[in-house]
């Protein structure tokens, strides 16, 4: 059997080292602590928690808010073959 993912409309952003992306991620996603590790300087990464545990997300990944409220990463390619814009009226 086959069967095809239903059409849902998620909120998601593209995880930036830039204050006005954390914001975002606060506020409109309600990720809250923003955990952003500096450990190596040139790539900070972002720690969320989820059902599944700790995950890291990479500067480019996109950080998805799901059906039921939940939070996780997604790589840009992946995001890109599954999800597209959405225009708001």
């Amino acid at each position: 059997m086959k069967y095809r993912k239903k059409p849902v409309v998620i909120d998601a952003v593209k995880f930036l080292d830039d204050v006005d992306v954390m914001n975002k991620l606060q506020d409109e996603l309600g990720l809250d602590p923003v955990r952003v590790d500096y450990k190596d300087s040139k790539h900070p990464v972002l720690k969320i928690e989820t059902l599944e545990g700790m995950m890291i997300a990479n500067v480019g990944d996109y950080i998805i808010k799901g059906v039921n409220g939940e939070l996780y990463p997604c790589k840009p390619d992946i995001f890109k073959k599954t999800y597209e814009l959405v225009k708001e009226v």
